[in-house]
């Protein structure tokens, strides 16, 4: 699978330094939105979660905002949400028992938009194209755990 350096526009919003950013990279990149409008929309769906910053502020005190941060990771329940509200629809390929059927290949996956699951990492995929800062195929062995796709 052909692999495109493509940092979802983080630079061109000013950021800078390695992060675990790659749910916010992923979204931006396959809806088409800029990183900072992604970054600020799940940041805020994390803060708004008074059960979770409430865990948070009991491990960090009075660093539990810094650490409710997309650029450190951001939790399924937080983005799956926020990627249907964009159209996105979710396409499990996995499921307990089931071993592995699809891979981090071109001809295993769907043409489109996607953002796709794979072991602690999304990445997002255009018409066959992995686009994310390094390439997460493995050589084509890398199992996807499912894909959302972006529907017309």
């Amino acid at each position: 699978m052909r692999w495109v350096a493509d940092d979802g526009g983080r630079a061109d919003a000013g950021f800078k330094g390695v992060t675990g950013d790659c749910v916010t990279r992923a979204i931006a990149i396959a809806s088409g939105q800029s990183y900072k409008r992604v970054y600020d929309d799940l940041h805020e769906a994390v803060l708004s979660c008074r059960p979770h910053m409430a865990k948070l502020e009991l491990r960090y005190g009075q660093h539990a905002r810094r650490h409710a941060s997309p650029r450190t990771g951001v939790h399924r329940r937080f983005y799956e949400p926020y990627l249907f509200g964009l159209g996105f629809l979710w396409t499990p390929t996995m499921s307990i028992g089931s071993g592995t059927t699809v891979h981090l290949r071109e001809d295993e996956l769907p043409g489109g938009r996607l953002v796709v699951a794979v072991s602690k990492h999304l990445t997002a995929v255009i018409d066959g194209a992995i686009h994310d800062t390094f390439d997460p195929s493995r050589d084509g062995e890398r199992c996807v755990y499912g894909y959302y796709r972006l529907v017309d």
